[in-house]
C-alpha cells in the first residue's frame, strides 16, 4: 500500500512538471529567439517588420494549431495527438534550422506553431480531466509557476546565442526540447476514457465551437484573456527594438532584464489561485493593466527614460499573471463538458490576438504605438470582463 502511494506521489509531481513543460512550449517557441530579432533582420538583409513576420506566423500557427488539435483529443484522446503534435514539432524545426531566406523562415515558423499548440491545448485539458473548481485554479498555478521559468531561461539563453551571433543555435535547443518532451510523453497515462471520448466526424469540427460562442460567461473570459495575451505580445514583440535600439541594450543585457521581468507574471499567477473568489483574479488584474497602460503610454509618448519605462511594465506584466491563471481557471470550468474544444478555442483567440498586435507595434514610432496598443488591449480587456457577467463584483468589497 505503501508502495502504491509513493508511485502515485512520483506519477503526481512528473504530471505537474510535464504539464508545465508542454505548456512552456509557447514561450520558448516565441521569446527565445527575440534577443536575435534586430541582428536576424540584418543577416538576411530584411526590414525589423519581416523578421517579426516570423514572429506573427508562429502564433497564427499556435492559435490554427489549438482549433484543430483540441477537438481531435476529444475524438481519439490526449495521448496519441500529443505524440504526433511532438513529431511534428521536430521535423518542422529541423526545417527552421535549415532555412536560408527569410521567407522560408516564415513559412517554416507557421507550421513550427502549428505544431506547439498541441502540446499547450492538450496541457489545458488534460488539467481539465483531473481537476474542477479551486483545486483546478491550484494545479493551473503551480503549471504556471514552473511554466513560468520558460520566460526566464528562454530569453537569456536565446540572448547568449544572439550575441555570439548563431541564431541557428536558438533553434537547436528548439529541437531537443521537442525530443526531450517526446520522450517523456511514453511516461503519460491517458486522462481522457473512451467512453467520454467524443464520436464525431472531424469534418464538422467547426460545429464543435458553436455551443462554446454561445456561453456568455465563457466567451467572456475567452476573450479577456484574448486581450491580455494581445498586451503581452505587443510587449514581446515591440521590446527587443525599444531596448536595443532606442535604449542601447546589448542582447545579453536585454535578455537578462525580459527574463527578470517574466517573474512578475510568475509571482501574481501564483498568487491569483489565493482569491477566495476567482473571479476577483480577473477584474482586479484587468483595472491593474488599463491603470498601469495609461501610465506607460503617456511615459512612452514622453521620451521617458528607462526605469520609468520598466516600472511601469512591471505593473503591467503583474496584472497579466492575475489574469492569465483567473481567466483560464474560470473559461474552462464554464466549457467542461467539451474541455479539449473548450481550450483550443481559449488558446486559439490568445494567440490569434497576439499575432494581430505583434505587427502593429513596428509602425511608425515603436515607442508611441506600443503605448497605444497597450492601452486599447486595457480597455477591451475590462470591458470583457463585465461582458462575463458582473454580479460576482461585490465580493470585492
Amino acid at each position: 500500500m505503501k508502495t502504491l502511494t509513493i508511485k502515485a506521489d512520483c506519477y503526481k509531481i512528473y504530471l505537474l512538471v510535464f504539464l508545465g513543460m508542454l505548456t512552456a512550449f509557447a514561450p520558448f517557441v516565441t521569446d527565445m529567439y527575440l534577443p536575435a530579432l534586430p541582428s536576424m533582420a540584418q543577416r538576411f538583409g530584411t526590414t525589423a517588420s519581416m523578421v517579426q513576420l516570423s514572429l506573427t506566423s508562429c502564433m497564427v500557427g499556435l492559435a490554427v494549431g489549438q482549433l484543430l488539435f483540441g477537438p481531435m483529443s476529444d475524438r481519439y484522446g490526449r495521448k496519441p495527438v500529443l505524440l504526433w503534435t511532438l513529431v511534428s514539432f521536430i521535423i518542422s524545426t529541423l526545417l527552421c534550422l535549415l532555412s536560408t531566406d527569410i521567407r522560408l523562415l516564415v513559412t517554416f515558423r507557421l507550421f513550427q506553431g502549428i505544431a506547439a499548440a498541441g502540446s499547450i491545448v492538450i496541457a489545458r485539458s488534460i488539467s481539465t480531466d483531473m481537476f474542477t473548481g479551486r483545486e483546478l485554479a491550484g494545479i493551473l498555478a503551480i503549471v504556471g509557476s514552473i511554466n513560468g521559468i520558460a520566460p526566464v531561461l528562454a530569453p537569456v539563453m536565446g540572448g547568449s546565442l544572439a550575441e555570439s551571433g548563431s541564431w541557428e543555435g536558438i533553434f537547436v535547443i528548439l529541437l531537443l526540447i521537442g525530443i526531450l518532451l517526446l520522450s517523456a510523453c511514453f511516461f503519460f497515462h491517458e486522462t481522457l476514457p473512451v467512453e467520454r471520448r467524443v464520436p464525431s466526424n472531424l469534418l464538422r469540427l467547426p460545429l464543435y465551437f458553436v455551443p462554446l460562442l454561445k456561453n456568455r460567461p465563457y466567451t467572456g473570459y475567452m476573450l479577456q484573456l484574448g486581450f491580455a495575451q494581445a498586451a503581452l505580445f505587443a510587449n514581446i514583440a515591440s521590446a527587443p527594438f525599444i531596448m536595443q535600439q532606442h535604449y542601447g541594450f546589448t542582447p545579453f543585457e536585454f535578455s537578462i532584464c525580459f527574463g527578470m521581468n517574466a517573474l512578475a507574471i510568475v509571482i501574481s499567477a501564483a498568487l491569483a489561485s489565493r482569491f477566495r473568489y476567482i473571479e476577483n483574479g480577473t477584474l482586479l488584474g484587468s483595472i491593474g493593466l488599463l491603470l498601469f497602460s495609461i501610465c506607460e503610454a503617456v511615459a512612452l509618448f514622453a521620451d521617458c527614460k528607462f526605469p520609468v519605462y520598466e516600472g511601469f511594465m512591471l505593473g503591467i506584466l503583474f496584472s497579466l499573471g492575475l489574469c492569465f491563471t483567473s481567466s483560464t481557471t474560470l473559461a474552462m470550468d464554464k466549457g467542461r463538458e467539451s474541455s479539449g474544444s473548450a481550450s483550443a478555442l481559449l488558446g486559439a483567440v490568445s494567440f490569434a490576438f497576439g499575432g494581430l498586435v505583434s505587427p502593429l507595434v513596428g509602425i511608425g514610432n515603436p515607442l508611441r504605438t506600443t503605448g497605444i496598443v497597450f492601452v486599447v488591449c486595457a480597455v477591451s480587456s475590462l470591458a470583457c470582463v463585465y461582458m462575463a457577467g458582473g454580479r460576482w463584483i461585490k465580493h470585492i468589497h
